[in-house]
């Protein structure tokens, strides 16, 4: 099965490219591998707080109120408490 893949030139200063070569070897992968999935980790991370951003923002304030404060329930298990 072939990959779609791309290259790309990377430049690195010699004292990072030594770390990573360390790390990748503890890691029991290849410099390509690391770097990958590095950036994939990056990129998720981003996606990840945009997305909660853009929820965020379709957040019903006074709808959270109105539920945190209705009746009846059971009181918040130790530890759970509002400040």
């Amino acid at each position: 099965m072939k990959k779609d893949t791309a290259t790309f030139p990377l430049r690195l200063p010699k004292s990072i490219k030594a770390e990573l070569a360390r790390t990748a070897k503890q890691d029991g992968t290849s410099i390509n591998q690391f770097i990958a999935v590095a950036v994939a980790e990056k990129l998720s991370a981003l996606r990840t707080a945009e997305f909660f951003s853009e929820r965020a923002k379709k957040a019903d304030f006074d709808a959270f109120d109105r539920i945190m404060n209705r009746e009846g329930g059971e009181p918040p298990r130790p530890g759970d408490e509002m400040p």
